[in-house]
């Protein structure tokens, strides 16, 4: 699961990350395993409910029972047989307890046969922050009614949703084969887990599709995806590899999706285990409740992945999140984790692939600036107090979050830089070979680990795994200039003590030379020599310890490490400080080569940060700016470019700006329409109006920072549809501060088709977030908007208040 991080207000009125202590919550004990699960279904597109039929192979896993407990959510139950007599059952809208017809021993198998409507809408069971809803089946826009958006059915099972829409024991401990068949209109294509085996066409213009799944894995895995979709075919070795995608996307599919093979290929040669699976498919679903479901051979994506070249030239934004789900057929589908508990032997696993194939593909300052905002994310979370391996927790729900994800990214790098490759990934091989088809706890991964190295890791398990927090550490420096030393005092100030290996680079000019120090106690010195007095340094220089570091540093120091440091980490953190700085010459002149350096977000954040205030001063600075603007390899650095130059607003880099109205990156296309605007308004609001509104769409936040500046009101019904986004969803307070200002407009003004968008979206938000709270605050909004339209307005306010109060009832509902 990659899941889709939410930057809300605080008026969203969260959930709290409390965690409630009262349970111990370990792995399900196995009454019964489960051996193999037979479906048949079809749908009732008007009701939203599905008609199905299930074979259930079980086994008692060890003690002798008379009697099976399935999971079966909010389903009619109608008939219960064996070998087709009907069995005693209870159901209580969670679980059928079924009496079997005698006592069954050890393996000794025996197959139910259950006849059942899954109705998806009655299930009670709340979603989390990384999954919104957890209903199990979703039907998209059934009756066809939204002519806006495909009609669809797609499952989504973990974390135990699996049991909305078929009976099992739906635990990540259980391991099954499968079959399905699968009922739909002609029109409809399928997917599911395994291989299409064949096709049936019926009488009444429905078609059956057999799906066959002859391997084991968890229930949470099994996935249906129904819809008019495009199957673009592509292959690794001679697995297909297939993309699901809406016509409109089928000839961008292979540049959204088309870097699987080469990913499926990177993975079975670092984990020395081949994809263990016949064949990778990938499907988009509208209105998806996370980012994407590692689904075995299914996988299912948000329609975030869908991009359009304009998009794909910056970068696809949705790579990562394809690596993350393919690696999970390693790490999580063919060896799962035994229980919630140990999510992190699914998802930091997952989290840490995406490293590792930035690493290969792109090289270590991409791989390194994806871990740092990674661990930012974790450290500026409510995470701190949270354990990664945790058994007491309120719901199963609340393990997916920065904790299981990023900081379990992190401490894997932590372990590999520790071992060394050939060890970490020898220790991969082995725990995948030993577990595949199996569940597993995160102890086994460190046994494994432990063999194969020969080194005793419960230090490392203990603190990362199943600890909490990270060290800060405050560094001091003595210097003894007759024996030619630096002492290197390191402090921790949090509570708990962690040992950890620490890399410190002392570099004498442009020349580092790297010490790799070992810390096991709250306060240690480490005295490392010197040819000539040092110029710099550099405290955790592999940038691999999960920290904080705290040490005092000037000017003259973030200069030289802006300049000399080996990692993203360093020189951004250098740059930002520098930045505040730039009335010092040398600083000034630090950002400016900075400029030059080799990595794009290096160059990106200097555009970003520089101070051209004084430009009569600083012309050699903005000519290199200006061929950045049109020439720099990366189009997002180009963006960058146009709009620091935009802030100059110089009627004489006008060309510039109209020609990267020509680029084909939309990124470039909107600063540039900003730009512009300050130096031709009537230009740049003639060329933003003759925009596909598909371009408009993507770029809406500098097009709605234009129109607003024009008091555009045939735009306002545009800029409706993008407020809430922009106000509650965005991480930028700019971007915050502008839609609250086009909110503001919208609800004193009299544009009754602009308020029709806004509340259309804040009826839509305020479903989709309702676990948020921000249903409540979606009604607020809409009180306040009535006020607003009853203080501020005479014309069409009847009009306005009726559509703002049918809103109203229709997220009330």
């Amino acid at each position: 699961m990659r899941k889709v991080l939410l930057f809300l207000l605080v008026s969203f009125c969260l959930q709290s990350n409390a965690q409630n202590v009262s349970e111990y919550r370990g792995e399900k004990d196995k009454v019964h395993n489960l051996v193999h699960t037979k479906l048949k279904v079809d749908f009732n597109f008007d009701k939203q409910t599905m008609n199905g039929e299930a074979w259930i192979t079980a086994k008692p896993h060890f003690y002798a029972t008379d009697r099976i407990v399935l999971d079966a959510k909010a389903m009619k139950i109608h008939k219960v047989e064996m070998d087709g007599k009907a069995l005693n059952y209870n159901y209580n809208d969670f679980e059928i307890t079924i009496n079997l017809p005698k006592s069954y021993e050890r393996d000794e198998q025996f197959t139910l046969y259950i006849k059942y409507t899954a109705q998806p809408e009655n299930v009670k069971q709340k979603g989390s922050k990384a999954i919104t809803s957890a209903k199990g089946l979703y039907f998209i826009n059934p009756k066809g009614i939204d002519n806006t958006k495909p009609t669809q059915i797609w499952t989504q099972g973990e974390t135990e949703a699996s049991s909305c829409w078929f009976p099992t024991i739906d635990s990540p401990n259980q391991k099954t084969s499968q079959e399905i068949y699968i009922t739909v209109p002609k029109k409809y294509v399928t997917l599911s887990n395994g291989k299409l085996e064949n096709q049936k066409n019926n009488p009444d213009g429905t078609r059956t599709d057999y799906w066959n799944f002859t391997q084991k894995h968890a229930p949470y895995l099994f996935f249906m995806g129904i819809g008019e979709y495009e199957i673009v075919k592509d292959s690794y070795k001679n697995i297909p590899v297939d993309y699901y995608v809406e016509k409109k996307y089928a000839p961008y599919a292979k540049e959204i999706f088309g870097g699987t093979p080469e990913m499926l290929e990177f993975f079975s040669k670092i984990t020395g285990v081949e994809y263990p699976w016949n064949k990778y498919a990938q499907i988009v679903g509208r209105d998806y409740v996370s980012g994407a479901m590692e689904n075995t051979t299914a996988v299912i994506h948000g329609e975030q992945a869908y991009q359009t070249p304009g998009e794909l030239i910056d970068g696809n934004s949705h790579e990562n999140t394809i690596a993350h789900e393919a690696f999970h057929h390693w790490f999580g589908d063919l060896v799962t984790t035994e229980s919630w508990s140990n999510l992190a032997l699914n998802e930091s696993f997952a989290n840490y692939s995406e490293y590792l194939w930035q690493e290969y593909k792109y090289g270590k300052d991409y791989a390194d600036a994806h871990m740092f905002k990674d661990v930012e994310a974790y450290k500026n979370g409510q995470n701190f107090d949270k354990h990664l391996v945790r058994f007491y927790y309120d719901d199963k729900e609340d393990m997916f979050d920065a904790v299981s994800y990023n900081k379990g990214g992190a401490i894997l790098h932590m372990l590999r830089s520790y071992l060394g490759d050939k060890a970490f990934y020898e220790g991969l091989n082995k725990y995948l070979t030993d577990y595949k088809y199996k569940a597993a706890e995160v102890h086994q991964l460190r046994l494994v680990f432990e063999e194969i190295t020969g080194k005793d890791l419960n230090w490392f398990f203990n603190q990362w795994f199943f600890g909490n927090g990270h060290p800060t550490l405050e560094i001091s420096y003595d210097y003894n200039e007759l024996r030619k030393t630096v002492t290197v005092n390191v402090f921790q100030t949090q509570t708990q003590q962690f040992q950890f290996p620490l890399t410190i680079d002392v570099f004498e000019g442009s020349k580092a030379t790297r010490h790799k120090v070992f810390v096991n106690r709250k306060e240690a010195s480490f005295t490392l020599p010197y040819t000539r007095q040092p110029d710099f340094v550099q405290i955790n220089a592999d940038g691999v310890l999960l920290c904080n570091v705290n040490e005092n540093k000037v000017l003259s120091d973030y200069i030289f490490q802006l300049g000399n440091a080996k990692s993203y980490m360093h020189k951004r953190e250098a740059l930002l400080e520098v930045a505040k700085k730039q009335d010092d010459n040398k600083a000034f002149r630090a950002m400016s080569n900075a400029l030059n350096d080799s990595f794009y977000l290096i160059r990106k954040l200097a555009l970003e940060n520089i101070n051209l205030i004084n430009k009569n001063s600083k012309r050699q600075v903005i000519e290199k700016i200006k061929v950045m603007a049109n020439n720099d390899p990366k189009t997002l650095v180009q963006a960058a470019a146009v709009e620091t130059l935009g802030k100059l607003t110089e009627p004489e880099l006008k060309p510039i700006f109209e020609k990267s109205l020509e680029s084909k990156s939309y990124a470039v296309i909107g600063k540039a329409l900003v730009a512009l605007y300050y130096v031709d308004k009537a230009l740049a609001v003639q060329k933003s109006k003759a925009l596909p509104d598909e371009v408009k769409k993507i770029i809406a936040t500098p097009l709605t920072r234009i129109y607003l500046e024009e008091n555009d009101e045939e735009e306002l019904t545009f800029i409706a549809g993008n407020v809430i986004s922009g106000m509650y969803l965005s991480q930028d307070k700019n971007t915050q501060r502008l839609y609250k200002k086009a909110y503001d407009k919208i609800t004193k003004g009299n544009n009754s088709e602009a308020i029709q968008n806004l509340v259309n979206d804040i009826v839509i938000k305020g479903k989709q977030y309702k676990q948020y709270g921000f249903n409540n605050v979606g009604i607020e909004l809409m009180r306040q908007m009535v006020k607003t339209q009853k203080s501020a307005n005479k014309a069409n306010e009847t009009k306005n208040i009726a559509i703002i109060q049918d809103a109203m009832s229709r997220l009330l509902k």
